[in-house]
């Protein structure tokens, strides 16, 4: 699998642990090695490493290799047990050569990095003293200097290095301090200085503003974000650069895939600390961990440039960022000017010509051909419509270079990339050639303009009369003036005969509209007649078998309330009054017959009101089968293990058929509570969804299903599927790329048909974000899925005036990415819909509906069409 996509991160970590196992210590150094040269290794990964070659390092060489080792640990991190590790193994090597120095070194380092931290912080500085407290133990006073004893070998000096650092934690707000300062005063054989007494109390003070913020940090759930920025939110008003960079990199411990806190936290070092090496690194580790967002590489070039680093690595860098596999075409556009800007600023055009005017122009063409050979071959669009980086190219030669010739010819280009209509792109063109140009090619450029601009043609008209009124001849003004007549003659004659098709369109529409209008009354009143004749059974109909163009009847999963308003079946909940029986149609205007009467007695049944005095032990039960046999006997079944239940009440249609959906009343509120555990319990091949009974005028946020309308990290929206495709199938493709919790496949109201969507959740958000990756264009049965980070838009609540209607498209949403070389994260919606702002009218059956936002009317019924109608909506298509 790694031969074929080296940055599967999941397929490092299961092929290190089979090696593992196995005992393959060459081989799984080398795969140990090849992960992390593309990926930030975590704290356990780096401690597993480290444990196993310090198991084998015996000679010097060897322990050189593992204190390499122990260098690039600590630098994809802030990791308090790596460091720790690193002290304890360097202490031993104290027998060779300047081995003292190197462990104090170590030490030193370590608590520079860590030796803040509120809650771990503390076991660095016992271990240190702890060291020194051995030295002391082999100190000799007035000895000979050895391996083991301090340079001076004196016993004052290594008792005041003990004070000294006593003195510095002391000063230092950790956890269990306390005890620290006890030992202290238990060890020292003279009293505390009241300096240090006054810094330990201060420090004691500075830990309870701190504790909140550590308890918060230890009692939320990963990945405590929230939790993070308002303990950063403190830091950055007290002001401590040390306290604020550790915090930053303990967040980004646990937040390694969250582009934005490492985009906080370069900003950050960039405009605060401003240190070479310790910006250019946090950058460096911001790329490796988030690859495929565009903002951080430009970052990262930026601080290179600012910190003067060598152009053979910048260059390095960029070529890696063009790799990196960004989420959208804007993307490559976006790192092209960022390192465009950095060769400009590189080059000196006071000189005719230099290596690097060279190297910025072989670049701009560079950028171009990418953009047209790899960017549109992938993305279907170069991401560079209006041509900005041949624009920035163009005013780099008109203006630095004073090569107008070059200027023109990309001009040139640009316009026939499609841009020859837009009258911004002309008048653009127009003033740089004003600026650097001369008057007869200004001229040239506007002429073309107004024969060409098809969206504004008046501006481009109005500049060409401006520049003939300044600098032209009377010839120069009598052909301005009409060439710009016949061309906006000939645009008011397009616009007018727009306007009258549009006038006939909308005309038409009121026609079709007036005629659904009259047909949907000639069926009322027709039906109407029928229920009023005696002895006429009522025909059922099945949804799925009606005839095409006809009015269906009042399917199972829609209610009717009102005229015409047509409810969803979530939301029959908060409008049900209580069908609980099979209720009879609407009442004659004439008495009924006896043996009508009689007959039909079975669906007299009155309406049953629910109480909602009882919804404390009542639970709203809902997406049941229609077609579920006896539903009070099955469903008291299914509750009888909470408790006691006083009633089951389905609910059923006027015809007679069960609607999905009932009320459960138990004779306690503890069986009522007990029951919501069975929610999402399958029931019949459909999840059962088990709500309480809740007013929703009084609580008109409450929600029937758990179904989220946030951001689910964990969860993936898969479309494209076929849909012959099962549970099982999905789930023997998603498996592979990680622990699959649940699948659920998107049907319809009936939970027959299969809509070729379905939801797949992870243990986790890493590897859903990984699935992405692998899994997004995969073929299905010949069938190209689309996968994305679960993003649910919300839910419009409808108004009174507005029930019923059809909601409008859901705004973009953002989304997040997920580790390694993604190609992936693409947009959760196809491009088509991100482009199309506004839903358009679709013809479907050869009638024309009108969009929610566009009639205040109600949707009208469709009309059966006849070969004429169809012959007619042809033609016009």
């Amino acid at each position: 699998k790694l031969s074929i996509n080296a940055f599967d991160y999941n397929c490092h970590l299961d092929l290190i642990k089979l090696l593992r196992q196995e005992g393959e210590l060459v081989k799984l150094r080398r795969a140990r090695q090849k992960m992390s040269e593309l990926f930030p290794l975590t704290e356990e990964i780096w401690l597993d490493w480290l444990k196993d070659e310090i198991k084998m390092a015996s000679e010097s060489s060897e322990r050189e290799k593992v204190y390499e080792l122990f260098e690039r640990a600590v630098k994809d991190y802030i990791c308090p047990e790596i460091w720790l590790e690193y002290a304890q193994y360097s202490i031993g090597g104290i027998g060779q050569e300047g081995g003292v120095e190197r462990v104090r070194a170590v030490f030193e380092r370590a608590l520079t990095a860590v030796g803040l931290h509120v809650t771990k912080g503390t076991a660095l500085w016992e271990a240190y003293r702890e060291f020194e407290n051995a030295i002391l133990e082999t100190a000799q006073v007035g000895g000979p200097t050895s391996a083991t004893t301090t340079p001076a070998g004196s016993r004052s000096s290594q008792l005041e290095k003990i004070h000294t650092l006593f003195r510095r934690q002391l000063g230092i707000p950790l956890l269990d301090m306390e005890a620290s300062y006890a030992e202290y005063e238990e060890w020292s054989e003279d009293p505390i200085p009241e300096t240090i007494i006054k810094n330990y109390k201060k420090a004691l003070q500075q830990l309870e503003k701190y504790k909140p913020y550590e308890e918060a940090l230890l009692s939320a759930e990963t990945p405590k974000l929230a939790e993070y920025q308002a303990y950063i939110d403190f830091e950055m008003k007290a002001g401590d650069p040390a306290r604020i960079q550790l915090i930053y990199e303990r967040a980004l411990a646990e937040n390694c895939l969250v582009p934005d806190l490492w985009a906080r936290y370069n900003q950050y070092l960039d405009r605060q600390l401003k240190v070479k090496e310790l910006v250019l690194s946090a950058h460096d580790r911001a790329v490796r961990n988030c690859p495929w967002t565009v903002g951080l590489w430009i970052r990262y070039l930026l601080a290179m440039e600012r910190h003067s680093v060598d152009h053979s690595t910048v260059s390095e860098v960029f070529e890696k960022a063009l790799n990196a596999g960004f989420i959208q075409a804007t993307d490559y556009v976006e790192i092209w000017q960022a390192y465009l800007d950095y060769l400009r600023r590189r080059v000196d055009f006071t000189q005719d010509s230099s290596k690097e005017l060279e190297e910025l122009r072989s670049a701009f063409a560079r950028a171009v051909e990418y953009l047209k050979q790899e960017v549109e071959e992938r993305f279907s669009e170069s991401g560079d419509p209006s041509c900005t980086i041949m624009q920035n190219w163009a005013r780099v030669e008109a203006r630095l270079c004073n090569n107008m010739q070059k200027a023109r010819e990309l001009w040139d280009n640009i316009m026939t990339k499609g841009n020859a209509k837009y009258a911004n792109m002309w008048l653009e063109y127009y003033n740089l050639e004003r600026a650097h140009g001369d008057t007869q090619h200004c001229r040239k450029a506007l002429h073309r303009a107004v024969q060409c601009t098809s969206d504004y043609p008046e501006h481009v008209c109005e500049v060409l009369l401006t520049l003939e009124r300044i600098e032209g001849t009377l010839e120069d003004w009598d052909a301005a003036v009409q060439k710009t007549e016949n061309r906006l003659a000939r645009v008011n004659e397009q616009r007018a005969k727009a306007a009258e098709k549009e006038a006939a369109l909308a005309k038409l529409e009121e026609e079709k509209a007036e005629q659904r209008k009259q047909s949907r009354a000639e069926k009322k009143a027709s039906k109407k007649a029928k229920k009023n004749r005696p002895g006429d059974k009522r025909k059922a109909e099945d949804d799925d078998e009606g005839e095409w163009g006809q009015e269906e009847e009042e399917q199972p999963s829609k209610r009717h309330r009102g005229d015409g308003d047509v409810l969803p079946a979530e939301e029959e909940m908060e409008v049900e009054t209580g069908l609980f029986g099979r209720s009879a149609p609407e009442k004659p205007d004439h008495p009924p017959n006896p043996k009508e009467k009689a007959s039909t007695s079975r669906k007299d049944i009155p309406k049953v009101l629910h109480d909602s005095s009882k919804d404390n032990v009542t639970v709203f039960v809902s997406n049941l089968s229609y077609s579920m046999a006896e539903p009070q006997l099955k469903l008291r079944g299914l509750f009888e293990g909470c408790g006691e239940v006083a009633e089951v009440r389905p609910v059923f249609s006027n015809k007679g058929t069960f609607r999905g959906y009932c009320y459960v009343e138990f004779k306690e509120e503890k069986s009522a509570l007990q029951a919501l555990g069975l929610d999402r319990k399958v029931v019949e091949g459909r999840p059962m969804f088990v709500s309480p009974c809740i007013d929703k005028n009084k609580n008109p946020d409450f929600k029937c299903s758990d179904n989220s309308t946030t951001l689910e990290k964990h969860k993936l929206f898969i479309s494209g599927l076929p849909f012959s495709c099962t549970k099982e199938e999905l789930e023997d493709v998603c498996k592979a790329h990680g622990n699959v919790k649940d699948i659920r496949l998107v049907t319809n109201r009936a939970g027959r048909k299969p809509k070729g969507l379905a939801y797949v959740e992870y243990e986790n958000e890493a590897q859903a974000s990984q699935a992405v990756l692998k899994l997004d264009g995969l073929s299905i049965k010949e069938h190209v899925i689309k996968v994305a980070i679960s993003n649910p838009p919300l839910r419009r609540q409808p108004d009174k005036a507005d029930a019923g209607r059809a909601a409008p498209f859901a705004a973009p949403r953002q989304l997040y990415g997920a580790r390694g070389k993604g190609r992936t994260q693409l947009s959760m919606m196809p491009r088509a819909l991100q482009r199309q702002n506004q839903p358009v009218a679709k013809a479907e059956n050869g009638m024309v509906q009108n969009s929610p936002a566009a009639s205040s009317e109600p949707p009208e019924e469709p009309r059966k069409m006849s070969n004429a109608d169809f012959a007619r909506m042809l033609l016009k298509e």
